[in-house]
């Protein structure tokens, strides 16, 4: 698995919707890119800063968030913790 370093995290986006509530296919190009999903991993923090996320959390993060990566053939982001916007919580 990952272990990111200083205050980063590794972010498992949610897929990208494939139809409109009305039922209309979205094709590829149209797609809008996720902007929620589940930190799978966590790093230790930085400057003695403890890291507020921990691995399972559902999240939102900002829109051109992180870097993307593909790693055993699926796809994360790695991101600052502050790109993080909100923990969603049941």
């Amino acid at each position: 698995m990952m272990k990111p370093i200083n205050d980063r995290v590794v972010v498992k986006p949610a897929p990208a919707d494939e139809k409109t509530k009305g039922g209309i296919i979205i094709p590829d190009t149209a797609k809008e890119k996720p902007q929620r999903g589940e930190i799978v991993a966590v790093g230790p923090g930085k400057d003695g800063n403890l890291m507020t996320v921990k691995a399972g959390d559902v999240v939102l993060y900002g829109k051109y968030s992180g870097q993307e990566i593909s790693w055993q053939g699926e796809d994360y982001l790695i991101m600052r913790e502050d790109d993080v916007l909100v923990i969603l919580e049941d």
